[in-house]
């Protein structure tokens, strides 16, 4: 078999004949040269795809999800390495079934233990908002666009994404590695107290109302019988 036509048969790879006549493939691409992947070929490889996806759509073929690994050091620089790895023990610390992932149940939990407890259609919401590949859970990566948002003022205020950062948030900077621990634990207890402490101002409030009600009531009682002798 001649050169050409090895060439040829290599070149013979699985995909899809779109209706303007392109050919796109679905399989996996093997990556060319011995370097490491570049920024250049990671655009190139976001555009293939995309244009996979058009082509595909074009065609009424519908195209299967494809996954690559991530460098979370890498694409969250703006989060320091020491950062990174407390909020990935923190994920691993609710992800109990060890799969890499805080599906709803799990969220469920992380958040009842943090003091925020979320209603259920809460807990879909909130990792809708980040589910980017839509498989209905948080994958660490996703965990990381938590802070991202957070960071860029993106959440709002009363969103369970927002508690969830808030109560969640580690500055290694100023505690250190070692002591990255008690400050997640402490900012926990700082929530729990918080929360009673504002039960407990309105219980007072409601208590001084109540008191105010009846000795408005006394008065008024008070000046009626006093009109029946007038």
């Amino acid at each position: 078999m001649s050169v050409s036509s090895n060439a040829s048969s290599a070149s013979s790879v699985s995909g899809v004949t779109t209706s303007n006549g392109r050919r796109s493939s679905l399989g996996r691409n093997s990556e060319s040269g011995t370097g490491s992947g570049t920024d250049s070929s990671e655009l190139s490889h976001i555009l293939n795809r995309r244009q996979v996806i058009i082509d595909s759509q074009e065609a009424g073929i519908e195209v299967p999800a494809t996954f690559k690994v991530v460098n979370v050091y890498t694409e969250f620089h703006e989060f320091s390495r020491k950062q990174i790895k407390e909020y990935q023990k923190t994920f691993n610390t609710y992800d109990t079934g060890r799969d890499g992932y805080l599906d709803l149940t799990e969220l469920k939990y992380m958040m009842e233990k943090l003091g925020a407890p979320q209603t259920h259609l809460g807990l879909k919401e909130m990792i809708k908002e980040v589910d980017e590949d839509n498989d209905g859970k948080i994958s660490f990566r996703e965990f990381l666009l938590i802070y991202r948002k957070a960071q860029a003022g993106e959440l709002d205020n009363d969103s369970g994404l927002n508690q969830l950062a808030r109560l969640t948030e580690i500055s290694v900077e100023e505690v250190g590695v070692s002591g990255a621990k008690n400050f997640f634990e402490a900012k926990i207890e700082q929530q729990l107290r918080s929360n009673k402490f504002h039960d407990e101002i309105r219980q007072e409030q409601e208590e001084r109302r109540r008191q105010e009600e009846e000795k408005a009531n006394r008065r008024l009682l008070f000046q009626q019988r006093a009109a029946i002798f007038q």
